[in-house]
Formats: C-alpha cells, structure tokens, sequence
C-alpha cells in the first residue's frame, strides 16, 4: 500500500514537472532590441552561433544599409559593417567560407522599387561587407539556395514588374555569377528547399496573370529543371520547410480565390507527389516557419487582414497543427533564424494593418 502511494506520488510529481516543462517551452519572450526597426531584411546564422541582420525597410526609407550583429549569449545587439547598397527583400546565403553572400532585393528611387542585380560578401571576421561580382539578371523576391557542390541557385523573381523564369549560379571561388538552365515557368512569391539527395525544390509562387500549383526540380548535375508534382492548391507567399525524413511541409500563402490560405501539404521526394495534411489553426501568408530541434515547425506570424502574432506547431508524426503560444507583438515581413541552443529568434517586421504604424526594432526568442 505504501509502495503504492509512493508511485502514485512519484508519478503525479512527474507529470506536474513535464507539463511545467512542456509549458515553459512554449513561450515567447524579449530579447534585446536591434539598434534599427526594419523589416523585409535578412537573418543569417553565422558559423560562430551569432546572427547576422542586414538592410531591410522602414517607414519612409526602403534602403536600408545598416547591419547588426545578435550575440545570444548577452541577447544583445551590436552595429557591424555597413552593406554597400541599401536593399530589402535580397537574400542571405552563408557560404562554406563562413562569409555570407547578400544578393540582388529592392532599392526605392524616386518612390519606385528598382530591382538590384548587384551583390556583396560580408565577412565576419572584419565585420565587413565587400563587392562581389553581379547577378546577371536583376532581381527582387528571387530565392537562393547552397547548394552541395558549394556553389548558390538564384531562381526567379521579378525584374522591375516582370516575373522571372531564368535561374543562375554564384561561384564563391571565382565571386562570379553566370546562367544555368530555365525554369519551366517564371514565378516570383515562390519557395526552394534543397533535397536530400541534392536536387532543389522550386514550388508555387505567382506570375504576372495567375497563382500557380506547378513544381520542378533543379538537378545540379545536369544545370536543368524538370516539372515534378503539382500542388493540390496554387500559392505565393507561403513557407517550405523540409522535415527530418526529407519531405517537405508547404503551408499557407495566399492566392486568387483565398487570399489567405490555411490549407498545408507535404512533398514527398520518393514519389514526386504533395498530399495534403492538416490546415493550420489560422489562415496566414508572409510568415515565418523554422524547424526545431524535436522535428516539429514553428510557424509563426504573418498577415491576416493586418499583421498577427498567433503562431502555431506542426507535428510531423501526426500531420496535425496546434496552437502555441502567442508572439508579444504581431508581425509580418518579420525574419526568423534557429539558434544553436534550439531557440527559434525573430526580428523585427511590421506590427500594423498594412495602412498604420510602424516597423519593429524588438525582437523576441521562442523557446
């Protein structure tokens, strides 16, 4: 009978202390402030832990230049080398060198957004950024993807209100960028995720008429894209996310018939095909979606008539999403990066309803 209290004790105690844990591992909480609100910028990890935030957009000033490094060791941050142009919208790729290549986004002139074709390297062991050689296509909204060989896949975007179907390398040996094959069908709003077996997922994204459900593969052995499955749902502005048994999760976005999508599906390399798999609690297009260190995604703010701050998990093993906890402030073209203690950081973004208030300098750490 004793020994019998005694378990169940033991087991009660047990199960308070995992669902405190449990709890405590869904929170959200401050970190320091960057020293610029920005939002559309990069965030990158650098091979030393730290993170790298560079341009971005504010209210009134869409060339942003600043950069600022995060140590998540003092959860502060610290000025660090200036870009060489201001942009937002590029993309930030950490090379094998340990530099990080900042490629092609937006500058606005004279109230427009002209696409940037130009390139740098920043280098932390200066805190310097320095030119490299230029795309061959100015670009905005492209993505760009490390590739295994070392080398980086820049594929579409825009060009100044046309939608892009070319595609491009950067040699980090030469700093030198030239074409590779095309793909099938232009589009810009659209996600890459290298594979497993090397080969590069382009998906979705939108061209200059229509939402799109087309897929392809870009395989660097023979520098050409191939049409794979098709999404069940056309969509832009949504996340993809490859999961530890090498499929990837593709949730929400927008598109024409259902501006916000709740709608998810997974792509399964092995047959080429997406299923659908749970929806998400909230309907959400410019989030964020980070994997963890336990094999679960974190997606978490975007837009929904106006930026939000819910966020939510995906479990692989089941297909299903639940809610989590709430970021401290609603966010959209917000920037997110996994830490190396399995924290999950994000900066800044915009905090209003497309029509009010302002671009964050806070930041805040899920974990």
């Amino acid at each position: 009978m004793q020994k019998s209290k005694a378990t169940f004790w033991l087991g009660l105690c047990l199960s308070i202390l995992s669902v405190g844990q449990a709890a405590q591992a869904q929170t959200w909480s401050f970190t320091g402030s960057m020293e610029t609100p920005r939002g559309n910028q990069s965030t990158t990890l650098l091979s030393n832990g730290e993170v790298l935030v560079a341009g971005g957009r504010q209210r009134g000033n869409y060339n942003l230049t600043t950069a600022e490094i995060y140590n998540p060791s003092t959860g502060t941050f610290s000025s660090t080398g200036s870009l060489n142009t201001g942009r937002n919208g590029h993309t930030a790729t950490l090379l094998e060198s340990g530099q990080v290549l900042i490629a092609g986004g937006g500058t606005d002139a004279s109230g427009s957004v002209v696409c940037l074709a130009s390139a740098e390297l920043y280098n932390p062991s200066t805190g310097k950024f320095t030119v490299t050689g230029s795309m061959t296509t100015a670009r905005c909204g492209q993505t760009a993807t490390l590739l295994n060989n070392g080398m980086v896949l820049m594929a579409g975007g825009a060009n100044n209100g046309s939608v892009l179907g070319t595609a491009e390398l950067y040699n980090p040996a030469t700093g030198t960028f030239s074409a590779t094959g095309s793909l099938n069908a232009a589009r810009g709003g659209h996600a890459a995720t290298l594979l497993e077996n090397g080969d590069v997922l382009i998906a979705a994204g939108g061209n200059n008429t229509t939402y799109l459900a087309s897929a392809e593969l870009y395989n660097p052995s023979t520098g050409t894209f191939a049409f794979t499955g098709s999404l069940n749902t056309a969509r832009a502005s949504f996340t993809a996310t490859r999961l530890e048994n090498g499929n990837v999760l593709v949730a929400g976005g927008e598109n024409s018939g259902n501006i916000w999508l709740a709608s998810a599906e997974v792509y399964n390399p092995s047959t080429g095909k997406f299923t659908p798999t749970g929806s998400l609690n909230k309907s959400r297009f410019l989030q964020v979606a980070n994997l963890l260190l336990d094999g679960d995604v974190l997606i978490s703010g975007g837009n929904h008539t106006g930026s939000i701050a819910s966020a939510e998990l995906y479990d692989p093993s089941s297909g299903t999403f639940t809610v989590t906890a709430s970021m401290n402030i609603p966010r959209q073209d917000q920037s997110s990066v996994l830490l190396n203690n399995g924290d999950v950081l994000v900066t800044g973004g915009f905090d209003g309803d497309g029509g009010n208030c302002c671009y964050e300098a806070s930041t805040e750490l899920y974990h």
